[in-house]
């Protein structure tokens, strides 16, 4: 029987999550949109209600299309807070519009999200943590609060440290799985 880690351990949904996707380098600007709208939806509240609306949330958020979501007006803002498959939360729906605007921004700055990102690593490779169990493993760190404040600057919201830090776990940008974990050698390969 394989170890995880141990959060991962709860339910199928958060297990399936955690072996395929948590902490897998991601490179592609829509999945990296996604988890950035994903983990602000996800603003206090467990991330396992945000993954069981995982399918609504793609499905009223046009795929996670930003130059879709960037073009909505207050009759589709509207909608959204309609839509029980979602976090009808005000602040978090037009975030997510705002978000796509400023993405788009960054993108056509740096020609795509996922170039912003990397110049943030050292040579662009993840960081890799030597974590022992779950409470060694930081909410926030020096560079989510980086990266936080210069994504405030841009017009992002909903991007505080704890939620980028979250965001950085799940995109791969830092390998925060346990050392015990059998995804923890995989995902240090991944690069």
């Amino acid at each position: 029987m394989d170890i995880r880690c141990e959060w991962a351990e709860t339910n199928e949904l958060e297990t399936e999550y955690h072996d395929n996707e948590w902490g897998v380098p991601e490179h592609d600007d829509q999945r990296l949109f996604e988890f950035l709208i994903l983990e602000g939806a996800q603003a206090g509240l467990s991330w396992d209600t945000i993954l069981k609306r995982r399918e609504n949330y793609r499905k009223a958020f046009d795929g996670f299309d930003y130059n879709a979501v960037a073009s909505y007006d207050e009759a589709k803002i509207e909608e959204l807070l309609q839509d029980s498959g979602i976090i009808r939360n005000r602040r978090k729906v037009l975030s997510a519009v705002s978000n796509a605007k400023a993405f788009i921004e960054v993108k056509d700055e740096f020609g795509s999200f996922d170039n912003y990102l990397q110049g943030f690593l050292k040579d662009g490779k993840a960081i890799q943590n030597s974590w022992e169990s779950l409470a060694e493993i930081p909410a926030r760190t020096d560079l989510s609060e980086k990266i936080s404040k210069d994504l405030k600057k841009k017009g992002f919201n909903f991007v505080g440290p704890k939620i980028i830090y979250a965001f950085m776990q799940a995109v791969g940008m830092v390998n925060d799985h346990v050392t015990d974990c059998f995804r923890y050698r995989e995902c240090g390969k991944l690069q």
